[in-house]
């Protein structure tokens, strides 16, 4: 028997009554960065990953370090460097001289937040074995298979900058991230309140934890109830399609795509509504969540054609021009 909107909907608001206390916590550590914390919530409700795209200095490594101790979740941060081996994230044997043995040891891949600081400056291999363990949520040291802790969700930063020294992602591995988030600078008035919070040498507030992991793995079973209208499902399909034939859509890009996004888009883009829609407390996905969330599952699985870039041509803005044309329900 299926639940009705309204039974889902009180699940949510029960399920879901740390969402205001844990964002008051962040808000007492992290000033502005709303968006960034309200999308980390839905990727840990999605189960997903985020790559996160910004100038060193704005807060990325506190947020995610913060939201960690609300959860009491562990956090690992990794500096991806040129000279880093696959060991150095998932773990590996080590050899015990007194009884002639191998020991595991675990890499700091095993945590439930873990930030990939600078994921473009490390090799193909160490970015392999990264995105492995996110696909496959467990890592194989030796003949040994490890699974991750749950809720489990990588962070990865690219400085959007500095690019001496860096290996770009490939698409096929940006395409495993859920979301792709840029970081911008915090307004005037934000900055002001960071001088008056963060200018002293001492300790910033204790966080205090609002919920525990075990919380957000149940709230993940409320957000699968979450209702998908057909005709915003109908939706999805139609903003997905429009980056592969936008032509058949009637979105004027046509020759400026070089790459659309794939069905894992389709899929992501839906449970990302839902997670937002959970957040906002409701039992249902509005289109409004939809294009709310869209941008973020959408800027990194469009590659602009070179005729797009000659005109300075952005997947952002190629995105927007795709919301802005396909109706909405």
């Amino acid at each position: 028997m299926q639940k009705s909107i309204q039974e889902i909907t009180d699940s949510v608001r029960q399920a879901g009554s740390w969402v205001d206390p844990l964002r008051r916590e962040i808000a007492r550590t992290i000033v502005g960065q709303s968006s960034l914390i309200d999308r980390l919530l839905v990727a840990l409700l999605a189960n997903g990953h985020v790559l996160l795209e910004g100038v060193p200095g704005l807060a990325k490594t506190l947020s995610l370090k913060t939201l960690a101790a609300a959860i009491r979740g562990q956090f690992h941060r990794l500096q991806f460097t040129p000279d880093m081996l696959p060991a150095d994230i998932v773990g590996t044997l080590i050899y015990n001289p007194r009884d002639g043995g191998f020991v595991t040891k675990h890499g700091p891949i095993f945590a439930n937040l873990v930030l990939a600081d600078e994921v473009n400056r490390a090799p193909a291999k160490v970015q392999s074995a990264l995105l492995e363990a996110m696909q496959e949520r467990q890592v194989t040291i030796g003949e040994e298979t490890f699974p991750l802790p749950d809720p489990f969700l990588v962070l990865a930063t690219q400085n959007p900058i500095e690019q001496e020294g860096t290996y770009p992602l490939p698409e096929a591995q940006v395409d495993r991230f859920m979301l792709k988030v840029v970081v911008s600078y915090p307004s005037r008035a934000e900055e002001r309140e960071i001088l008056e919070r963060m200018a002293h040498s001492g300790p910033l507030p204790e966080v205090q934890p609002i919920l525990d992991p075990a919380h957000l793995v149940a709230a993940r079973r409320v957000v699968d109830d979450i209702y998908v209208d057909d005709k915003v499902k109908e939706y999805v399909v139609d903003l997905v399609h429009a980056t592969r034939e936008p032509r058949a859509l009637g979105v004027q890009l046509e020759g400026l795509v070089q790459m659309g996004a794939s069905p894992r888009a389709t899929i992501y883009l839906t449970l990302a509504a839902k997670a937002h829609a959970f957040l906002e407390g409701r039992g249902y996905v509005t289109p409004q969540d939809v294009k709310t969330i869209g941008l973020d599952v959408l800027r990194h699985r469009l590659v602009p054609s070179y005729e797009a870039e000659a005109e300075g041509l952005t997947s952002e803005a190629m995105v927007g021009r795709i919301f802005d044309t396909i109706p909405v329900p």
